[in-house]
C-alpha cells in the first residue's frame, strides 16, 4: 500500500485560487457623485426653475416688464372660454395625423419592405443607401425647408407649383392662404420630414429579427403580409411604442414648420398651442397668459406619457403571461 505523502494530498486538494479583490476607493461613493453634480445643476437651471417660474406666471398679469401682477385663478378661467385655445388644440389632432399616424404606419411597412425584400433581392448596402435617403429630411434645418415649401406654394404666378400647373391651363392658387390647402401643405410637410425616424428606428429593430423565422414562414407559404404581421409586428413591438410615443409628444408641441410656413393662418386654421403661447409671449406681451397655454400644454404631455408607458407595460405583461 502506497504512503501519500502531505505534499501529494495537498497536489490533490488544491484549492481555487481567489479572485483579485477590487480594490475600494478611499472616502465612500461621494466621489462618484461630484460626476452628476454638473448634470443636476443643468437640470435645475434649464429645467426645474423655469418650470416652477413659468406656472407662478399662470397667476400673474405681467407685459414683461416691472414686477408681475397677481390675479389668482384668471388666467386658468379665461384659457377654458378662449375659442383660439380650443381651435389650437383641435387642430393638434391633425398635427398627431400628419406626424404620429402616417410616418409609423408608413414608416413601418417601408422598413420591412428595404429590410425582407429590397435588403434579401439588391444587398444590405441599397437598403442602407435608401433608409439615409428617408432620414435625410430629420437632419435637413427646419428654416431652410420651410424657406423652400413657402417658394414652392406661393401665391400667383411666382410659385413653382403655379407654374407648373399653368402648363396644364390651371389658374393660380393661393395655397398658403385658404382652406383646407393651408392644412394639407402643413401636413405634407410634417409627413416628409417626420417619416425618416420611424424608418431608421424599425430598420435597426429588424436588426434582431432572426431570418430563419421569415424562411421557414416562407416555406410554409406565407406571404409578405402575412410574414409582416405574424413576425414582424410582434418582435418590434417594444419600438413602435417608442416611436409612437416620441411622435405624439413631438406632434403635440409641434412649433418650427408652423411658424416658418403658416405662422397659424388663415384665420387660425393652422394654429397649434406651441405656437399660439409663443404669439401670446412674444407679439401680444400677454406673459401671465402664455405661461398658462404653455403649462397646460406640458401636463399634456405629461398625461399622454404616463398613458403610453401604462399601456406598453400591460401589454408586456399580457405577452409575458401568454408565455
Amino acid at each position: 500500500m502506497s504512503v501519500i505523502t502531505r505534499a501529494e494530498r495537498g497536489a490533490r486538494t488544491k484549492l481555487p485560487p481567489e479572485e483579485p479583490s477590487i480594490p475600494q476607493r478611499k472616502g465612500g461613493t461621494a466621489g462618484y457623485w461630484l460626476y452628476l453634480l454638473p448634470g443636476f445643476v443643468l437640470l435645475l437651471v434649464i429645467v426645474v426653475i423655469p418650470l416652477v417660474f413659468n406656472v407662478y406666471l399662470t397667476f400673474t398679469k405681467w407685459r414683461g416688464v416691472g414686477a408681475p401682477d397677481f390675479i389668482g385663478l384668471e388666467n386658468w378661467f379665461t384659457i377654458f372660454t378662449d375659442e383660439d385655445f380650443w381651435t389650437s388644440f383641435t387642430n393638434s389632432v391633425w398635427m398627431v395625423l400628419a406626424m404620429v399616424v402616417i410616418p409609423t404606419t408608413v414608416g413601418l411597412m417601408v422598413a420591412a419592405l428595404l429590410f425582407d425584400v429590397v435588403g434579401r433581392k439588391f444587398g444590405g448596402k441599397v437598403g442602407s443607401f435608401l433608409r439615409a435617403t428617408y432620414y435625410l429630411p430629420q437632419i435637413l434645418p427646419i428654416a431652410v425647408a420651410g424657406i423652400v415649401i413657402g417658394w414652392m406654394f406661393r401665391p400667383g404666378e411666382t410659385g413653382s407649383v403655379n407654374q407648373m400647373l399653368a402648363v396644364f391651363g390651371i389658374p393660380a392658387y393661393d395655397w398658403l392662404g385658404q382652406m383646407p390647402s393651408a392644412l394639407l401643405v402643413l401636413m405634407g410637410v410634417l409627413v416628409w420630414v417626420q417619416i425618416g425616424y420611424p424608418v431608421v428606428v424599425f430598420m435597426a429593430a429588424l436588426q434582431r429579427v432572426d431570418p430563419e423565422l421569415y424562411e421557414a414562414a416562407e416555406l410554409d407559404g406565407a406571404n409578405w403580409y402575412q410574414r409582416f404581421t405574424a413576425i414582424t409586428l410582434s418582435i418590434i413591438r417594444p419600438e413602435v411604442f417608442v416611436v409612437t410615443l416620441t411622435c405624439t409628444i413631438a406632434a403635440l408641441k409641434v412649433f418650427g414648420p408652423v411658424y416658418i410656413i403658416t405662422q397659424g393662418g388663415p384665420a387660425g386654421a393652422t394654429l397649434v398651442p406651441a405656437y399660439y403661447a409663443y404669439s401670446e409671449f412674444f407679439t401680444k406681451r400677454n406673459i401671465g397668459y402664455g405661461a398658462t397655454i404653455a403649462t397646460v400644454l406640458t401636463v399634456l404631455v405629461v398625461v399622454v406619457s404616463i398613458i403610453f408607458i401604462r399601456v406598453q407595460n400591460s401589454a408586456e405583461r399580457k405577452e409575458r403571461a401568454g408565455l
